[in-house]
């Protein structure tokens, strides 16, 4: 089906699965991962069982993928979880998802600034004996990111492919050094004995996993921008979490071989600073030259999630602005670029003023910005995921699921939102292990979610009210309105539904 460039679209046609694949992947910040969240995760956690963990929750997340693409196939726009939630549950559960995905992705982006600044100011302190506050470091990514994100899709996708590769080239290096010189006491696959991935907390274990896939579910918001969506956000999707998944399982076992199983808890226990850890290991076994570069490219990893993060708050923006859910304005995009500028200007200020806010208050980038902020936003996502996979179900239950695909549209999307909605749960009573919170503020943080969720859901029906057909077209901008109705006609979609679809 030809799709129609013009004046308040995206610009179509812009991205391909590569591309796709490198904003989601960048957005999970890989090296980040694996140098600060998982020897955290390691010590907290299942300590040497951890890559067994991983494994489980990569396919926990294929799994979720199956049902999530197959309904991506018919709802192809940028609204990502707001559109599946209003196609396949109703205005009111759209509304509630479009508010909850705004606050996400906005805290995950904002908070990441605490991490970028840190990183940044250690970075040159440690290797220029330059000392220049951290929120000096976050302002120049803010007008960075900022003049990127206002222009086209396309350039931010190279510069996220080159920062995305140099991660995975450094990290492989000391993987393949490690595996060279028989790691501490030889290779074995201990991690993936039930004994070890058992060991310590494994619920724990399991939510610093999910933490890490943050952002691979991004991939539909570039549906009206890929060529080819109904193939290309499907595949970026399977591929991005095996991308991640794979990289994350195979580095982690080189790291705890690296350091041996047996004392890799103490060893972790006893270092002033566990997030060394990587880095210790690149002395170790490659040299100092390789813990340097890495060292920048940690740095140029939390820069490619602010930017990927930065697009998809953007995109939300815009595609609420364009259904009449915030202002209108929001909903146009540049002239030139066909870029969501405004939302992407909204994001900017809003990331400026959380940023001058916390310098101004003297908090900790780490521990106040990023640990609280963004863990926000991840509860945001898992819900928004959990609620998904209800809507994958409830839509293809209305409409009959293709030929063949009762795993994909019923027992995936089924098994994915028990799955999640265990791990939302995790999430909740272990909050304050995830962000350092204590007192009020362990029930503040969480209780955001759902404030926003209600807040959307309110928006909702005031549209309803005041504008019932406009409320009636909630999630059908863009190519949407297309592919679903395609998905009616039983003449466009015989091959695919049974004929008592629609």
């Amino acid at each position: 089906m030809k799709r129609h460039s013009g004046q308040n679209r995206l610009r179509e046609g812009a991205v391909g699965i590569g591309a796709v694949t490198f904003f989601v992947v960048s957005a999970a910040g890989p090296l980040v991962a694996i140098a600060g969240g998982f020897p955290l995760a390691m010590l907290f956690g299942d300590g040497p069982g951890m890559p067994a963990m991983l494994l489980a929750c990569t396919g926990i997340l294929l799994v979720f993928a199956a049902g999530y693409t197959a309904l991506a196939r018919y709802v192809v726009t940028a609204g990502g979880f707001y559109t599946f939630a209003a196609r396949g549950l109703g205005g009111i559960a759209g509304g509630a998802a479009a508010l909850t995905a705004v606050v996400a992705y906005n805290a995950m982006q904002v908070g990441i600034y605490g991490m970028f600044g840190a990183a940044a100011r250690a970075l040159l302190l440690r290797y220029a004996s330059i000392d220049f506050p951290w929120y000096g470091y976050a302002f120049l990514a803010v007008a960075t990111v900022a003049v990127l994100g206002y222009r086209q899709v396309d350039l931010s996708a190279k510069i996220l492919s080159v920062l995305v590769s140099c991660e995975y080239l450094g990290v492989l290096i000391l993987d393949v050094a490690i595996l060279f010189r028989g790691g501490a006491h030889g290779v074995t696959l201990e991690s993936f004995t039930p004994a070890a991935a058992l060991s310590g907390s494994p619920s724990i274990a399991l939510l610093f996993c999910f933490a890490a896939f943050m952002g691979f579910e991004a991939t539909t918001i570039y549906g009206e921008e890929a060529r080819d969506p109904e193939r290309t956000i499907p595949r970026a999707t399977y591929l991005a979490v095996l991308l991640i998944g794979c990289f994350y399982v195979f580095s982690l076992w080189c790291l705890v071989v690296g350091a041996g199983a047996g004392g890799l808890v103490a060893h972790l226990r006893a270092m002033p600073d566990p997030t060394r850890f990587l880095f210790e290991l690149a002395d170790l076994y490659v040299g100092r030259w390789l813990s340097a570069v890495m060292s920048v490219l940690f740095v140029t990893s939390v820069f490619a999630g602010l930017l990927a993060f930065h697009n998809a708050a953007a995109r939300y923006f815009y595609v609420l602005g364009r259904d009449g859910l915030l202002p209108s304005r929001l909903g146009r995009t540049h002239p030139r670029h066909l870029s969501p500028h405004a939302g992407s200007v909204l994001q900017t200020a809003i990331a400026a003023i959380v940023v001058a806010a916390y310098a101004a208050l003297g908090a900790n980038p780490l521990l106040s910005l990023f640990a609280c902020v963004t863990n926000v936003g991840t509860l945001g996502v898992i819900a928004l995921m959990a609620l998904s996979s209800v809507a994958v179900l409830v839509f293809f239950s209305r409409r009959g699921a293709p030929s063949g695909g009762f795993l994909r549209t019923r027992a995936a999307p089924a098994l994915a939102g028990a799955a999640l909605l265990i791990v939302l749960a995790l999430a909740v009573v272990h909050f304050d292990v995830l962000t350092g919170s204590t007192g009020v503020l362990r029930v503040l943080l969480p209780s955001i979610v759902p404030a926003a969720g209600g807040l959307g859901a309110l928006g909702a029906w005031r549209l309803r009210r005041a504008d019932p057909d406009r409320y009636g077209r909630l999630g059908l901008g863009g190519v949407a309105a297309a592919r679903e109705l395609a998905a009616r006609r039983p003449t466009a979609g015989a091959s695919d539904f049974p004929s008592r679809s629609g």
